[in-house]
């Protein structure tokens, strides 16, 4: 939401550097309605407009967001001080080595017209989500796609995938319900022409007859839950009693001396308290129960020793079976259920949405469900802090941490907000799109029916679609072993690069896809373990090094982000101007150049704004 997006630091973060913050992305769109900034680039009218209508708890659209992005890195560069030079170089990076061949000295870049770039003292590469080449999987859909005459759209962002091949009233699978679900959704419908109006208390979908028809479906089977409303205002945030920065350093130093941390073992149990004592407080103030009772029961059920203590709480303040946190119930709302017809799971999944929304217009804090779920989103500080670097065991890392618990917070705590459930079930009602069920799976057939691709759910027997066009609306998972990015195979390839491996118990070891960094300020590792002083990696590459990398930057918080970006622009800024050794950096001035995924000086990373105002305030650089 605007209130709580930003890429400036504050107070509340530990920085090596000086704290000059600006605007968040609420401020800053008023100051666009007032018209005292400008807006950037094109399409400034229709920002000026959202603008005037943005609140501090909406949510923008992402084109807006990019107006702010370019506006940061315009002022930044605008606003440097007097001896910086900022050259912007419009062209992808290809290669990336050592001058002469020696380890550790400049460093140089060649770009994708054949520009190179010499004699840089530093890079960074905040390279942001960059092409994945496709699986196993998809090839094959690919390449039966292209033998049939059909569509096949594999993971990527919407705004970069072509639904120009998707025609009018065609069919057309969607799989995945997650956010890229919905700016899919949004793009076939009122992207070409469709409308909502509010009538009563809901909203009815008007087609313009251009739209395909939509058959979604995923693994679970229901869209990610709608955002809470926020009462939190633009700073506020649970502050956790059990799982602290402090705990988190106890893991850390446990892990030091050779216990294995597991996230099921050490981190969940005191995930689920914290969760589980704010839906409870938040539904005792809902019945009207006296504050410092709420309080004196919070503080009670955190320290219960057990499950069974916990229930005897429940059970003296008469909260009954039925009102009791059920994680699973949470996780898989249809339970074991099986659906008799596509329209008994119609109506299902419709009153499950209704009950969403309206949980979710009750509040981030006095919303029970809405308010135990936010703590997930509040908690990703002191998650990082115990899980980052190696953490965790290996395995634990893998089976706990990226397979089930990263995907039950997605699912969670990182959803649309409530407008996004509204069109869905509009959208739903109107026939635009069909929901296929919990299990969905996905067969590429050719048989008397011709070729396509049939889709069905493994709750709902006998249901199949067929449809001539699958779209995988999700973006793909950062793999550096299968990166499309002509840099960072480069890399790999020369051994610059080397996929991040997680110890585990019994020898073994968990090969990640991120690119192997050291700790804080976060050099890249090449095949011989070796940390290298001139260069830097921050963000979504390193994903598995770091957790939830894509996750933005919240104000008021102390975000660890920030603290990434400070630690590398306070290395870079020590580093000597002439050739340093391996493992030592002198203090002097320093070139710097940064990376990005793209060409447009305001990359998608909103890391990269991020180095750059701590870089422009600090000290010499060329980026």
């Amino acid at each position: 939401m605007a209130s709580q997006v930003t890429v400036f630091a504050d107070a509340t973060v530990n920085l090596v550097g000086p704290v000059e913050d600006g605007p968040s992305l609420h401020e800053w769109a008023r100051d666009v309605a007032a018209g005292t900034v400008p807006v950037p680039g094109e399409g400034g009218a229709a920002a000026v407009e959202e603008a005037r209508r943005l609140g501090p708890d909406d949510y923008p659209r992402r084109a807006f967001y990019g107006h702010y992005l370019e506006w940061v890195f315009r002022t930044l560069v605008a606003d440097a001080p007097g001896h910086l030079e900022i050259a912007v170089h419009r062209e992808a990076a290809v290669a990336l080595d050592d001058e002469s061949g020696v380890y550790g000295a400049h460093q140089t870049l060649l770009l994708a017209d054949g520009t190179r770039l010499s004699g840089l003292d530093a890079v960074v590469l905040t390279q942001g989500h960059v092409p994945v080449l496709a699986g196993a999987e998809e090839q094959r859909l690919g390449a039966f796609a292209a033998e049939h005459g059909l569509v096949y759209l594999g993971p990527a962002n919407p705004a970069d995938t072509d639904h120009s091949r998707i025609g009018p009233g065609q069919s057309v699978v969607l799989r995945g319900l997650g956010l890229n679900f919905f700016d899919h959704m949004a793009l076939l419908t009122t992207g070409r022409g469709g409308s909502f109006t509010r009538v009563d208390d809901r909203l009815v979908y008007h087609p313009s007859g251009r739209e395909p028809r939509i058959l979604a479906g995923s693994r679970r089977g229901v869209p990610y839950h709608a955002r809470g409303e926020n009462e939190k205002g633009a700073y506020g945030r649970y502050l956790p009693r059990l799982l602290t920065a402090e705990k988190a350093d106890e893991l850390r130093a446990l892990a030091a001396d050779g216990e294995w941390i597991r996230f099921g073992t050490h981190l969940w149990p005191l995930i689920t308290a914290e969760v589980e004592s704010v839906y409870y407080a938040a539904l005792l103030a809902d019945r009207g129960v006296d504050a410092d009772e709420v309080t004196a029961f919070t503080d009670r059920f955190l320290l219960a020793g057990d499950a069974a203590e916990r229930d005897r709480l429940l059970g003296a303040a008469g909260v009954d079976s039925a009102e009791r946190w059920d994680w699973d119930r949470i996780a898989r709302p249809y339970g074991d259920r099986e659906f008799a017809t596509a329209g008994d799971f119609r109506g299902w999944l419709l009153a499950y949405l209704r009950r969403d929304v309206a949980a979710a217009r009750e509040g981030n804090v006095s919303g029970p469900l809405k308010a135990a779920l936010d703590v997930l989103r509040d908690l990703r500080n002191e998650i990082r802090l115990a899980v980052d670097h190696g953490g965790l065991a290996g395995d634990s890392h893998r089976d706990e941490l990226e397979r089930w618990y990263t995907p039950l917070n997605a699912f969670l705590s990182i959803g649309p907000p409530t407008s996004r459930i509204e069109e869905l079930i509009a959208l739903v009602e109107a026939g635009t799109v069909e929901v296929i069920g919990p299990g969905v799976v996905v067969e590429a057939v050719a048989d008397g029916g011709g070729a396509a691709f049939e889709v069905s759910s493994r709750r709902i027997p006998g249901q199949r679609h067929r449809a001539g066009a699958l779209v995988e609306s999700r973006l793909p998972e950062p793999d550096l072993r299968r990166t499309g990015d002509r840099l960072m195979r480069h890399l790999l390839a020369t051994g610059q690069y080397v996929p991040y491996r997680i110890p585990g118990e019994c020898g073994s070891t968990y090969e990640t896809g991120a690119v192997a960094v050291s700790g804080r300020p976060h050099h890249p590792l090449d095949a011989e373990g070796r940390a290298h002083p001139r260069r830097f990696v921050h963000g979504v590459p390193t994903e598995s090094v770091h957790w939830v990398t894509a996750a933005g930057i919240r104000p008021g918080v102390g975000s660890v982000t920030v603290e990434d970006s400070d630690a590398i622009a306070a290395a870079v800024l020590t580093l000597a101007a002439d050739d340093v050794p391996a493992h030592a950096h002198a203090p002097a001035h320093a070139d710097v150049l940064a990376a990005a995924a793209d060409a447009h000086p305001a990359a998608d990373d909103t890391l990269a704004a991020a180095d750059a105002h701590a870089a422009a305030h600090a000290g010499e650089a060329v980026a």
